[in-house]
């Protein structure tokens, strides 16, 4: 069966840094691109940070670029979003989730595989 996994979040002060992890049960990360998507109360879900699986580049919604960072290590099977700078906006469910597809995309309706979520309040 498979399974998604996202661990790491908890309360974090403005300006703080968290670390999620990902980790794929029952498959392999390999053929799949890799997003971490959020949602905060209230708001749709939006992806934020887009790993690809073809060419390993990275894609970050404007939001979060230069204080969020996706990485990934396929043979961990795991998936990382580094979230540094975090302010009370960043608030939200964070889930990361994998598709089939060649390309980065934030679709929700594209990606079959989703973790059950992990919450990031930032507060202080």
């Amino acid at each position: 069966q498979l399974h998604l996994a996202e661990s790491g979040g908890g309360l974090v002060q403005p300006g703080g840094s968290l670390r999620l992890s990902c980790v794929g049960e029952g498959f392999s990360l390999d053929y799949y691109v890799m997003t971490w998507f959020r949602q905060a109360p209230g708001k749709e879900r939006e992806g934020v940070a887009c790993s690809s699986n073809m060419d390993y580049s990275s894609h970050y919604v404007e939001s979060v670029k230069g204080r969020f960072t996706i990485s990934r290590d396929d043979s961990r099977r795991t998936v990382f979003l580094q979230m540094n700078d975090l302010a009370p906006e960043d608030t939200g469910a964070y889930y990361c989730a994998a598709a089939s597809i060649s390309v980065c995309e934030y679709s929700t309706g594209l990606y079959a595989q989703w973790g059950q979520g992990t919450q990031v309040p930032v507060s202080s």
